[in-house]
């Protein structure tokens, strides 16, 4: 896919940098990395604005499902997500809730584990382990597909596919995926929308319309 470097050069010009994912602490990270499934990042926002100081793995653990839920409910999905967040802890729970501990297997070991815990697919699943676990695997989503389509790229349909092409025509930088992810969710929401603003798109003399 010949022209993804320059493509995140001209979105960084035009944005500058996104600090993303923002989080406090690597786990809030997974937490929202759950929440934000078929929702807004307003509703994750209040939902992890009602856990307080109590966001911790230690509390998930330990608190019913039923209270989960209801802390979380702004996000949707309130019950299967509480599901899911328990989940999440107990794995983490391998790894006695140490980031630095998890951080230390192999990528690629840790992406078999998360797509085996309930509720985490890939898109979750690599978003954890390049915003918490500082591990080079591109997030594709929505926005992803969307751009690269209409800037006239070929998208395979299977998520691992593109993930693949992607990584194969960049540098293996977590910086970087980390960096060019974010933009590609800001020119969305500026520029490509599902009804696009095309006026001032910094691609738009490079872009063919796929719409």
């Amino acid at each position: 896919m010949n022209g993804l470097h320059e493509l995140f050069c001209t979105l960084l010009h035009a944005y500058n940098k996104r600090h993303w994912w923002p989080a406090k602490t690597p786990f809030e990270m997974m937490v929202g990395a759950i929440l934000t499934q078929n929702t807004t990042w307003t509703n994750v926002g209040k939902a992890i604005a009602n856990f307080g100081d109590r966001l911790s793995p230690a509390f998930i653990a330990h608190v019913n499902c039923d209270e989960l839920a209801q802390i979380i409910r702004s996000s949707g999905y309130y019950n299967q997500k509480a599901i899911k967040l328990k989940a999440l802890t107990e794995w983490y729970g391998k790894y006695e809730y140490t980031i630095e501990k998890a951080a230390h297997i192999d990528g690629e070991l840790l992406r078999t584990e998360l797509l085996s815990v309930k509720g985490i697919g890939r898109e979750t699943a690599d978003s954890i382990l390049l915003y918490a676990l500082h591990k080079p695997f591109f997030v594709i989503d929505t926005y992803t597909k969307r751009i690269l389509s209409r800037l006239g790229y070929d998208i395979p349909t299977a998520y691992d596919d593109l993930r693949l092409k992607i990584e194969a025509s960049l540098p293996r930088d977590v910086y970087l995926y980390n960096e060019f992810h974010a933009l590609i969710v800001e020119h969305a929401k500026r520029h490509c929308k599902k009804k696009p603003s095309c006026a001032g798109c910094p691609v738009e003399t490079v872009c063919q319309k796929r719409i």
